[in-house]
């Protein structure tokens, strides 16, 4: 989340005279509460280091050779061709030989981050922990966006629930500092804005901030799922129900020092003009500092978790004219768990402290196989009519868990214990779902729909690598004994072929590859793969648990990575409703985010070539000098209806966009309701 709005530095505050006066991260040395401004001299008072910029240019380049997508993401097809039009190559070309330099090192940042985050693509982004979700900026106001039931027009509010979530979560120190801030007559009165009409936002239509937002804050290929992000919404974690305050509430740079609008509060015409200050927080997590080299030291530099390790650095050197030992036969292994995810859910939003769901909103009693991120409800709506078909809800905040088998196995009691209650229409809620394991994805799509030539052997879609140089050297490699423990994502003891029988041991899976021309240029894949995640680790049903025509998958658009390759297979095979809630209504809604098909990022990748005993070769990148971390889809999924190209550049519009109102917003259990009355 960059802001809304690409913001000039050299216009944003006075960071130049904060420096002047001494050491600026000093002054908010180990401070939870500071102004953006104040933070922001602290980040750029480092100017660039050449050494640290060739590093970080070199590392990011090379790992992008592992990116499947870079050649596509020039200029995507339609829906999504101006949106998704980036040469992220020549963006860091030009970064590399700018001149002038970057005023600071955390210009340069933004750069980086920027060229990558104009893919539109969040399992493609760069991240440097030195500056990213460090601090989180707050205003006490997100903001809705709600239809009038009387005329159907749209307008964005400042959330209802905005007041009581503000005060929970940031006390009543940080939260004197917005009363106080209100101009005379409103001074001390923040609860009386929630639900507010915003009207405008630093003068403009709220939408200018909202399209100026979507242009920066990257993460999705649709412009609608993008302005979605500016506003808050509702998600299920491990831990329980959150809240999400949205871009315009929540930034995880400070880029923004305040933010002025004109609202017309509730029950009253007159108009009132508000002027809030962000407020920046220093999350639980960060190290502590006295000044700006103790603040360099503890944030800024590599760490034994930042580059890739050799797996066998124990191993005794090998005779320079022996053959490594080959693999001899296929194994068992315990199946790797492979992830399909979003970078910045994985490596930020677990250091962003959860802000919770107000109780009011929150649904009760949820049901037997509940448990973590999975949770379930059966509805009373039909209560009073026997004849009428019950429906349950999965909410399904993501597809990943600290423990794998633990949601393997919620989801098949919970489903099950629906259908014993006399469920037969299922709601699956999937609202800011950034993916996770890629088999939880094909085992829900597997123990709904039941077995069929969609589930068996295959739940999800095939794919490819992309089979660069230096990829198919680890390949090779591997094929003549580099992992013989099958430690490594390379290794074919992990992959089959198209018609799903498994590749044998020492198989150079990319000795032979596809040449492809895309958008132009000349490209590189592996043979298509098959599935990797059947048979399951347990017995699904022997028949559907549900009638998929009778399943609704609902979300904000913001179902990414697995949760995508869940959604349209469920959608584009079995024909289940895809509903989109809250999406600006000109605008086609996506009903999945971003898809891909496998991620993966630069530490896993240096490990494969660390232990292939390749980081000497010239295409190898080098090891990260900062605490940062880029990362890629490794590899890609093919489209259903079309599958010469990629699913991911193909169009999935949400069966429906269900608007919301005051009374639905951020409550789950009324938007389910409202779905199992008009739309199952």
């Amino acid at each position: 989340m960059l802001g809304f709005g690409i913001i000039s530095l050299a216009l944003a505050g006075p960071t130049l005279a904060a420096n002047l006066l001494g050491d600026p991260c000093a002054a908010i040395a180990n401070q939870t509460w500071v102004s953006p401004a104040d933070v922001r001299a602290c980040f750029t008072s480092f100017p660039v280091d050449a050494e640290l910029k060739n590093n970080i240019v070199e590392v990011v380049n090379k790992t992008l050779a592992f990116h499947t997508s870079v050649n596509y993401q020039r200029h995507a097809p339609p829906p999504f061709s101006d949106d998704v039009h980036a040469d992220v190559l020549g963006d860091l070309a030009d970064i590399s030989s700018q001149i002038p330099e970057f005023p600071s090192d955390f210009d340069l940042h933004l750069a980086i981050s920027r060229a990558l985050k104009r893919l539109n693509d969040g399992h493609c982004a760069y991240i440097n922990l030195c500056y990213d979700a460090l601090f989180i900026s707050y205003l006490p106001t997100p903001l809705v966006l709600l239809t009038d039931p009387s005329d159907g027009l749209q307008h964005v509010h400042i959330a209802p629930e905005a007041h009581t979530v503000a005060s929970a979560e940031f006390g009543e120190d940080a939260m004197r500092v917005w009363q106080d801030a209100l101009p005379a007559g409103l001074k001390g009165g923040l609860e009386s804005l929630s639900g507010a009409e915003v009207l405008l936002i630093n003068d403009e239509d709220p939408f200018v901030a909202v399209d100026a937002n979507a242009l920066v804050t990257g993460k999705f290929q649709g412009r609608g799922t993008r302005q979605n992000l500016f506003f808050a919404s509702y998600m299920r974690t491990e831990d329980g129900w959150a809240y999400q305050l949205g871009d315009f509430a929540q930034q995880t740079l400070p880029l923004i020092d305040e933010v002025t609008m004109a609202l017309r509060p509730s029950g009253r015409q007159d108009i009132v003009n508000v002027t809030l200050p962000y407020r920046s927080r220093l999350l639980d997590v960060a190290e502590p500092w006295n000044d700006s080299t103790t603040f360099r030291a503890a944030h800024c530099v590599a760490n034994e978790l930042t580059n890739g390790v050799d797996l066998y650095a124990d191993r005794p050197p090998a005779p320079a004219s022996a053959a490594q030992r080959p693999l001899q036969a296929p194994r068992h292994p315990t199946r790797k768990h492979l992830i399909n995810a979003l970078l910045e859910d994985t490596m930020t939003r677990q250091k962003m402290q959860d802000i919770e769901l107000p109780v009011a909103l929150t649904p009760k009693k949820p049901l037997n196989g509940s448990g973590g991120v999975a949770q379930f409800y059966m509805l009373d709506v039909n209560a009073t009519d026997d004849a009428e078909e019950k429906t349950g809800v999965l909410m399904l905040g993501s597809f990943a868990a600290s423990d794998f088998d633990a949601l393997q196995k919620s989801l098949l009691v919970g489903l099950q214990g629906l259908k014993d209650a006399g469920a037969k229409k299922l709601v699956v809620d999937v609202t800011n779902n950034g993916g996770g394991y890629i088999c939880i994805a094909h085992w829900l799509h597997r123990i709904i729909a039941g077995p069929k030539s969609t589930t068996i052997p295959q739940a999800g879609l095939q794919t490819e690598a992309r089979a660069g140089p230096l990829a198919r050297r680890i390949v090779r490699a591997i094929a003549q004994g580099a992992d013989p423990d099958n430690k490594l994502l390379y290794n074919p003891l992990n992959w089959a072929f198209a018609n799903h029988t498994p590749f044998p041991a020492p198989y150079d899976w990319l000795g032979k590859v596809v040449d492809r021309t895309v958008n132009g240029q000349g490209d590189a894949f592996s043979q298509e793969l098959g599935d990797e995640c059947q048979p399951f680790e347990m017995d699904p049903p022997v028949e559907a648990l549900f009638d998929p025509r009778k399943v609704a998958i609902v979300s904000n658009g913001r179902c990414a990575s697995s949760c995508s390759l869940f959604s349209i297979t469920m959608a584009k095979e079995e024909g289940a409703t895809t509903v989109v809630v809250g999406g600006k209504s000109d605008i086609q809604q996506q009903y999945c985010g971003v898809v891909g098909g496998q991620s993966t990022h630069f530490t896993e990748i240096d490990t494969e070539i660390k232990t292939a005993q390749l980081k000497n070769d010239s295409l190898a990148p080098p090891d990260f000098k900062t605490n940062s971390v880029v990362g890629i889809t490794w590899r890609l999924g093919f489209g259903i209806e079309d599958p010469t190209g990629p699913e991911e550049w193909q169009d999935h519009p949400a069966d429906i966009n269900l608007p919301l109102t005051a009374e639905l917003v951020n409550n789950p259990m009324a938007i389910w309701e409202r779905i199992a009355k008009t739309i199952l």
